[in-house]
């Protein structure tokens, strides 16, 4: 359900990113043309932005099929029971059925995704080609774990865990798979597991990186086409309501 509350506040979301924008929070890119919508300049805000327009688009998809997240929201908090209601919208959302799109990452993982979900249907229009930025944005968001299985390999590594596991065992019975959060804290500093990883990591995930460098650049190319494609429907949604109000675009 926590899918359904972020889509049921996104026209929340949209209009307090179009005010940031209309405040002046943006800036047309280099090399673009005056008519170019103008971009968030923080990565937070472009990240901000991209999550929004998927957010609207899913809300326009589900409408499209009789459906409304902000809807289904409201009947579980007036204590709604629909099961059968509910399970067509996440069937809706995310697609049903075997999935079509699956990676198996270096860590062991697989990944898998649906094609015909509401979800899907905005990634394609965002993103233009929903495999390329699947499998791309999967293989990006697991670098650092991949750099971090890779560290397991290292002997000094190897060595400061060993000394962690022994910090964190209880001086009775096996050690604990979950120790206290602070236990395992005070465990990595006294270990020194805390600074061999962080002497290993930038130069793994340097190598990591290096190695995924084609996965990287389809994720910035299709990143950066999401970003365009956010800010049109941006200006597709303030275009109207100037014209409403008499004002001409600039």
């Amino acid at each position: 359900m926590r899918l359904l509350r972020a889509l049921g506040t996104a026209v929340t979301v949209v209009l307090a990113l179009l005010a940031l924008m209309a405040l002046g929070g943006c800036a047309t890119p280099t090399g673009a043309g005056p008519d170019a919508p103008a971009l968030p300049r923080t990565e937070r805000e472009r990240d901000d932005l991209i999550k929004a327009a998927q957010q609207v688009l899913v809300e326009r998809c589900l409408a499209g099929r009789g459906l409304s997240s902000e809807g289904a929201v409201g009947e579980r908090r007036e204590g709604g029971t629909d099961e059968a209601a509910d399970r067509r919208l996440q069937g809706v959302l995310f697609g049903r059925g075997r999935t079509e799109l699956s990676i198996t990452l270096a860590t062991g993982y697989t990944v898998k995704a649906h094609t015909d979900g509401c979800l899907a249907a905005a990634q394609r229009e965002l993103y233009g080609d929903e495999r390329r930025w699947f499998r791309a944005q999967v293989v990006v968001n697991n670098l650092r774990a991949e750099a971090a299985l890779r560290m397991k390999d290292d002997p000094d590594y190897r060595a400061a865990q060993g000394r962690w596991a022994h910090c964190a065992t209880p001086d009775q019975g096996p050690g604990p798979e979950r120790p206290d959060p602070a236990v395992a804290a005070r465990c990595a500093q006294k270990s020194g597991l805390d600074e061999v990883r962080a002497r290993l990591e930038p130069a793994l995930l340097d190598q990591v990186r290096a190695e995924r460098r084609d996965q990287l650049t389809t994720y910035r190319q299709l990143r950066t086409r999401a970003l365009h494609r956010a800010a049109d429907l941006y200006a597709e949604r303030t275009v109207p309501e100037n014209r409403e109000k008499g004002s001409s675009p600039s």
